[in-house]
Formats: structure tokens, C-alpha cells, sequence
């Protein structure tokens, strides 16, 4: 399968919101798109990735660039309730720990 197809389907799916099972099939198979989604995540393809698309995209910015994002419109999606409490044994710890997030003084 190609690359681009699944990275269109994640983006998508990303994008709507929508399951993995109801992932449109001129994306491939929804569980191809998921293991290699899951895959990449674990083993920091997807770092990788974003390291060489944005190398010298801003020199002004340096390797730390700042995201904003506004509290207000961020929602949980509707089938994140009831997330498992312990991190999945195939992944390692260390990718799927929690990190703290710098609000920049904000009240949390």
C-alpha cells in the first residue's frame, strides 16, 4: 500500500473525526491505515517526518516553534470516554507518557 494513501487517511481521519472503521476505502483497508498509523506513532516516524518537512522552513523560529491553540473550541471526541487507564503493552512507555504542556500562565 502506498505511503501517501494511508497519510491522506489519517489526515482525514483526523480531520473528521469519524472512527477508523468508517474511513472511505479510497484511503486502503481502515485497519492497514490503523497499524501504520499506531506503527509510525510508536516507533517516531512521524517525528522524523515533520523534522524533515519543516528543516530550514524557519530559520527565525529555530527547532522549537510555538503552537497556539484556544481552549475554548477544543472538545473532546465522542468516543473518548472510557479511554483505557494503562498504556498498551506493544508501545513503549516513554512514547505514550503524559507531558506537561506550558499554558503560559493561563488558569488551567
Amino acid at each position: 500500500m502506498d505511503h501517501r494513501l494511508i497519510l491522506n487517511g489519517v489526515f482525514w481521519r483526523a480531520r473528521t473525526g469519524s472512527p477508523w472503521r468508517d474511513l472511505p476505502g479510497e484511503y486502503g483497508h481502515w485497519k492497514t491505515a490503523y497499524n501504520r498509523h499506531r506503527r509510525w506513532s510508536a516507533d517516531g516516524t512521524y517525528s522524523r517526518i515533520l523534522d524533515e518537512l519543516r528543516r530550514d522552513a524557519d530559520q527565525g523560529e529555530g527547532v522549537d516553534w510555538a503552537v497556539g491553540v484556544d481552549g475554548a473550541v477544543v472538545r473532546a471526541h465522542q468516543h473518548a470516554a472510557g479511554a483505557r487507564r494503562e498504556p498498551p503493552a506493544d508501545v513503549a512507555a516513554e512514547v505514550v507518557a503524559t507531558t506537561q504542556i506550558d499554558t503560559g500562565g493561563a488558569i488551567e
